[in-house]
């Protein structure tokens, strides 16, 4: 039977939620902080290749997490919210401890291919099932228990990878892959008391509707528009994560910062920023009654944040760390950005566009760097870093200005052709 506390956040399916997606972060980041070390671990010498695996691998993760994200978002509304909450969660963490036991490039990349695809389903199928079984004026609370949870899974990351010695055996960046597959095994425990959502229940007694139709999405003008303007909303997140801060050694040694930053502190530091940031502007949206107008304005300071980073000189490595923080605090809008999406469309399709729409904008970072990459080479990183984000935040504009608001509007309907 379906809880009757609606109106709390603060319930089992939500914590189970929170926990999953801090698990998540935890994987989805622990590669971009051990990857060098571990790429060293199974004998890779030659700096060019390591310089070009480090990315390339990240690559084959956010490709997986696209493919991922419309394989469990069908299945989430055909199968249910509460199995891919599951499975996903099975899959990456046996994606991840195995990851400890590579030996090749080959190996790592089909691994890192499917944690990826495990790691695509989790955020859809929570925000979906917390976003239907929640009260319509409270579920932003929920949502951004969630999100914010998760990005103290980067922070928990950024910790670990100050373990330098052997642990069991294991050399630091293996240990690391284990302790994320574990923590994802253990939280598989806590699933005794979940309970789907109560809309999908009645959704599937109902055997005129057809749930998970992906296409359904492209068979009017405005369903469309609207699918798409709820991916571009989120590409400005991605662009900073995967440029800015992926390459943050990079930039800091072009702009002269003193010292030497460290990358784990690097991606600690952001993700602060970003739970500091998500909690603000869940608590923001539910004051002002908006996922709208929060996330212009959050848009608004990363653009200045954003120019301030790539321009600024000769500060020090803790102003470095914090002008991380103010990056990530500025991107913190993901709860909304997600919630914004889920809310945007019927029963029968909303784990489809839930899951995709988030993993649609983690799998843009592969044209986002490719684009950057090919930029840099012909006005350097600073210029090619400012006209790929330029691309991006103007997107997220038009999308934010065409969404529907939809703070608490009702969520229990369908979407026909």
């Amino acid at each position: 039977m379906e809880n009757t506390n609606k109106k709390s956040p603060f319930n089992l399916v939500v914590l189970v939620a929170a926990l999953g997606y801090f698990v998540d972060i935890f994987d989805l980041q622990l590669f971009n902080i051990v990857s060098k070390s571990s790429l060293r671990g199974i004998g890779i010498t030659d700096t060019n290749v390591l310089e070009r695996y480090d990315y390339l691998l990240f690559l084959w993760q956010m490709g997986g997490m696209l493919a991922g994200g419309l394989v469990w978002g069908i299945l989430g509304d055909r199968k249910g919210r509460k199995s891919v909450l599951f499975g996903s969660i099975l899959l990456y963490s046996i994606a991840n401890i195995a990851n400890a036991f590579v030996v090749n490039l080959d190996q790592y990349v089909v691994v890192r291919f499917l944690a990826g695809l495990g790691l695509a389903g989790e955020l859809g199928a929570a925000i979906t099932l917390v976003s239907e079984i929640m009260h319509k004026e409270n579920r932003g609370y929920g949502t951004m228990l969630i999100v914010t949870m998760g990005a103290l899974g980067a922070v928990a990351a950024g910790l670990l990878s100050k373990v330098t010695t052997p642990v069991f055996g294991l050399d630091p960046w293996q240990f690391s892959y284990v302790t994320g597959g574990v923590l994802g095994l253990l939280l598989l425990a806590l699933r005794v008391g979940t309970y789907e959502s109560g809309m999908f229940d009645k959704l599937k007694k109902d055997t005129l509707v057809r749930r998970g139709d992906f296409f359904l999405l492209f068979r009017t003008r405005d369903k469309f528009l609207r699918y798409l303007a709820s991916i571009c909303i989120g590409l400005p997140v991605w662009f900073c994560i995967g440029i800015l801060i992926k390459f943050a050694l990079h930039f800091a040694e072009l702009n002269g910062v003193a010292g030497s930053p460290e990358m784990g502190m690097v991606i600690m530091w952001t993700y602060v920023g970003l739970s500091s940031g998500d909690l603000l502007s869940g608590i923001l949206s539910q004051v002002f009654r908006s996922r709208k107008k929060v996330i212009f304005g959050y848009l608004i300071a990363t653009c200045i944040l954003v120019v301030y980073y790539l321009f600024k000189q000769n500060i020090s490595t803790s102003s470095f760390y914090f002008l991380c923080f103010l990056i990530g605090f500025a991107t913190g809008y993901w709860a909304l950005f997600v919630s914004v999406a889920a809310e945007q469309f019927g029963t029968n399709i909303r784990a489809t566009v839930t899951t995709t729409v988030p993993n649609f904008v983690r799998g843009a970072v592969i044209p986002i760097t490719l684009s950057y990459k090919y930029v840099e080479t012909m006005i350097g990183s600073v210029g090619g870093a400012l006209l790929v984000g330029s691309v991006c935040m103007g997107l997220a504009l038009w999308g934010t200005a065409y969404v529907r608001e939809t703070f608490a509007t009702e969520l229990d309907f369908h979407e026909h052709a």
